[in-house]
């Protein structure tokens, strides 16, 4: 039977490659997953507050499909949240998506076209390319400098085409930890705006930081066409809820964008409702938890660069937010970094995935970990990462 040539392209390298983890723990070897940036998975949860925030509105008979750009006191706060950020937006400029990745998909199933090429930071989060292909479009990746979270600006430049129609930020990036600076965010916008393009800016890590203030694109963005993509997984803890939002700068440009995009809402009719409900009391309630796993993960963070940049062959980059490192392979032993990292697997048991997966052409002779787990659990898995390396 025929199948969409379209979905041919699409990939998922970090859920992709769990298939190879569950064949070794077949064979009786324990595994330890590096591999997806869960924090419940790794045992930090969402306050006692906003758990019953959703089981009250399941008790009282919140249970209905709610209005399809979400629950109005939702989106006021999160209004408020990003003005606090640098925009100055309102209720009605934000759309409330089921978590981030649907929110990626609607920006670009209504601006991208056949052969439209869309820029990506080098390496990129990898359902941007595959979201991309899907509806038609070219993933085009940029290169960014993982030492000094600085993005090159000459190649960006050099890469943008009369088929380009926007360009992607992810910062606190994912799968590197860069976090653009407010001279690097303002650069990217103009870069924008010379070249009538859209911003698309996913700040999903936005609390997770670590050595300098957060800067967001909203202290920049002017009346830019400036979309930022956000949620609940990461800085809440709410991962399984699904729940995120597009939040659309009050820009000109956007109007016709923000008259069709809604469509695709409706089309999908609405977000959990007792999960938005949840959502709002994330943003009233106490916040002491968010300093409290922030300062946990710099811990993680610390122990996890030293140990790596400890072994011979791996070089890693000083991550300034979200939980990922991203190792060098120096090591010249291996083919590519797929081979390094189902090798680690095999030989192991330690599931992390290839640098390659988030881009070929600046993730390649990579890989990414991440450091949400206890620090006994990465003490041990960095011993067996040394072992392999040196063995």
């Amino acid at each position: 039977m025929k199948v969409s040539k379209k979905v041919v392209g699409v990939e998922y390298a970090i859920r992709d490659i769990v298939l190879a983890a569950r064949k070794v723990e077949q064979k009786g070897m324990q595994v330890d997953y590096l591999n997806i940036g869960d924090p419940v998975q790794f045992g930090f949860q969402p306050p006692d507050n906003v758990k019953q925030a959703l089981i009250d509105a399941i008790k009282r008979g919140d249970n209905f499909y709610s209005t399809s750009e979400g629950l109005l006191e939702l989106r006021e706060e999160i209004a408020k949240k990003e003005n606090a950020k640098g925009l100055s937006i309102n209720a009605d400029d934000i759309l409330i998506t089921n978590g981030v990745s649907e929110g990626l998909d609607m920006v670009i199933s209504s601006i991208v076209e056949e052969g439209d090429e869309v820029l990506l930071p080098g390496p990129y989060y990898p359902p941007y390319a595959s979201y991309v292909r899907l509806h038609g479009g070219i993933p085009v990746e940029f290169g960014v400098d993982l030492n000094n979270s600085t993005p090159d600006i000459e190649d960006i430049k050099s890469k943008i085409t009369s088929k380009t129609v926007a360009i992607c930020l992810i910062s606190p990036n994912n799968p590197t930890g860069v976090v653009f600076n407010e001279k690097a965010l303002k650069e990217l916008v103009d870069i924008a705006n010379e070249h009538n393009l859209y911003i698309i800016c996913d700040e999903i890590y936005d609390q997770i930081v670590f050595d300098e203030k957060f800067v967001g694109i909203g202290k920049v963005a002017g009346n830019s066409p400036v979309i930022v993509l956000n949620g609940f997984s990461k800085v809440h803890l709410m991962s399984g809820w699904r729940i995120g939002y597009i939040a659309f700068n009050q820009s000109p440009q956007l109007a016709e964008l923000r008259e069709h995009l809604p469509k695709l809402a409706r089309v999908r009719i609405a977000t959990s409702l007792p999960v938005q409900h949840a959502a709002l009391e994330s943003l009233r309630g106490p916040q002491d938890y968010i300093g409290d796993f922030v300062s946990e993960m710099k811990k993680h963070r610390d122990f996890v660069v030293k140990r790596l940049n400890e072994i011979p062959g791996l070089s890693c980059p000083n991550p300034k937010g979200s939980f990922y490192a991203f190792p060098k392979i120096e090591d010249n032993r291996f083919d590519n970094d797929k081979e390094f990292v189902t090798k680690l697997l095999e030989e192991q048991g330690v599931l992390t995935v290839h640098g390659s997966g988030f881009g070929e052409q600046y993730g390649s002779g990579h890989f990414r970990l991440v450091y949400l787990p206890d620090l006994k659990i990465l003490d041990s898995a960095m011993s067996k990462i040394e072992k392999f390396v040196t063995q």
